[in-house]
C-alpha cells in the first residue's frame, strides 16, 4: 500500500481559499488514481473528488463542482485539493485516499485501499 500524509488544513472565513496537499510514499505514485473525501462531525464520509493516474481527468461531487480543483504532481508524489469560495458547510476533516494500483477512482470510499490521517478544515461564517 501507499502511505499518505495530508497537510494544509486550517481555519478560513467563508468565501476564502485553502489548498490541501497529500504526499505519497512507499509505491510508484503515478500508478495510482487519487481521491479526496471529507467527514463532518456526525456525518458519513463523503466523496469530494478524484483524479486519474496522469492527472488528465478528474471527477467531483456536485457540492464542490466549480469551487474545488484536484491536481497532481507525479514528480513530487503529491496530489492537491484547491478549495475556493469556501462555505461553512465545507467544514470537515479532509482525507486523501488511493485505490489499488491501476484502478480507476470511483466515488465509493470502499474502493480505496490506502488513507491518510486527515486534516481539519474549518470555515467560519
Amino acid at each position: 500500500q501507499v502511505q499518505l500524509v495530508e497537510s494544509g488544513g486550517g481555519v478560513v472565513q467563508a468565501g476564502g481559499s485553502l489548498r490541501l496537499s497529500c504526499a505519497a510514499s512507499g509505491r510508484t505514485f503515478s500508478n495510482y488514481a487519487m481521491g479526496w473525501f471529507r467527514q463532518a462531525p456526525g456525518k458519513e464520509r463523503e466523496f469530494v473528488g478524484a483524479i486519474s493516474w496522469s492527472g488528465g481527468s478528474a471527477i467531483y461531487a456536485d457540492s464542490v463542482k466549480g469551487r474545488f480543483t484536484i491536481s497532481r504532481d507525479n514528480a513530487k508524489n503529491t496530489v492537491y485539493l484547491q478549495m475556493n469560495s469556501l462555505k461553512p458547510e465545507d467544514t470537515a476533516v479532509y482525507y486523501c485516499a488511493a485505490p489499488t494500483p491501476f484502478t480507476v477512482a470511483t466515488p465509493r470510499a470502499s474502493d480505496f485501499a490506502s488513507w491518510g490521517q486527515g486534516t481539519q478544515v474549518t470555515v467560519s461564517s
